[in-house]
């Protein structure tokens, strides 16, 4: 889907592009590629290495453009994991300025892009939007982290009483969501230090105070996923502990089972040989040997319960 609007406040959509405009592309078909290709002379390499999943962000400068990637988190429980992160471009020329994600995300949304509280903002300021879009990121990293924890926190008290893998799968999925997080929390901060470094002289004091916030949001968020990531991998060698203890236990408890049962099983079996037992002619044989058999029963159960067997 492609969208063009007037500015980055993203309120007022245009039907074509003019100079300065913002072009907003998310999950594009060939054509729109096409388009950015020939009407907004985008390089296709670059469009090909945004819609990558697996780019890394990165800052490039060139005589007539230049282009900033970092990675965003998305949520999306059909992809095998609940959470990963994409690469979102943001490449700007003379002509427009344009965002570029392969996945709808929460950052840019479709129906309200803008990132700007006040509803009628014009604003033109293309790394007061870029750090507007990191700031934003980062936030996001931390309300998913908080989910991811929540999540986390349930799994732990299926844990407990399980001797199943599926609770074990699913921690093993939240352990990959935190290391997409740190990886790409670690290449978001490289590239917020690029952009302080190379606008170090020209940067506003707005954009001073955007770029610490961002940096500050970021490092947070990065420091969260990798408290919970140590947290989870020492949890991961406990609960798999707790699993086989708990299979373990479910063994014996079946085996003394099986014991208990075998003694009324054998008394029943020798009283039901087909020779003589001096039992055969006498009218309170067969509930005589059946009450002995359950008292033998019950001693075997005291037995075991006295022992902690059982």
């Amino acid at each position: 889907m492609l969208r063009i609007y007037q500015s980055f406040a993203g309120r007022i959509s245009l039907p074509e592009p003019v100079n300065g405009c913002w072009v907003n592309v998310t999950q594009p078909s060939p054509d729109e590629i096409n388009r950015l290709q020939t009407e907004f002379n985008v390089p296709r390499e670059i469009i090909l290495d945004i819609l990558d999943l697996d780019e890394r962000p990165r800052v490039e400068y060139d005589r007539d453009w230049s282009l900033v990637i970092i990675r965003i988190p998305v949520a999306s429980p059909e992809n095998g994991v609940p959470y990963y992160t994409v690469p979102l471009g943001i490449f700007t020329n003379k002509q427009a300025s344009i965002t570029l994600c392969a996945v709808p995300s929460e950052v840019i949304p479709l129906e309200q892009p803008s990132i700007y509280r006040e509803p009628y903002q014009q604003v033109n300021d293309i790394l007061n939007f870029i750090l507007k879009l990191s700031l934003r990121s980062a936030n996001l990293y931390l309300r998913y982290l908080k989910q991811i924890n929540q999540q986390t926190a349930r799994i732990e008290k299926d844990l407990e009483k399980s001797i199943r893998n599926r609770e074990l799968n699913e921690m093993l999925k939240m352990e990959k969501c935190l290391v997409f997080f740190i990886t790409s929390l670690k290449a978001n901060e490289l590239v917020l230090a690029k952009l302080h470094n190379a606008k170090r002289n020209s940067i506003s004091d707005i954009n001073e105070d955007l770029m610490e916030d961002a940096l500050i949001e970021n490092k947070q968020a990065l420091q969260m996923a990798q408290i919970y990531s140590d947290i989870q991998s020492g949890m991961m060698d406990a609960f798999a502990s707790v699993i086989s203890n708990n299979l373990n236990l479910v063994m014996k408890q079946l085996t003394s089972i099986s014991i208990i049962l075998m003694i009324p099983t054998l008394i029943a079996s020798l009283y039901g040989m087909n020779v003589p037992n001096y039992f055969e002619h006498a009218s309170l044989a067969f509930p005589g040997i059946l009450l002995f058999s359950v008292f033998i029963a019950v001693v075997g159960v005291f037995i075991f319960r006295k022992r902690k067997w059982f």
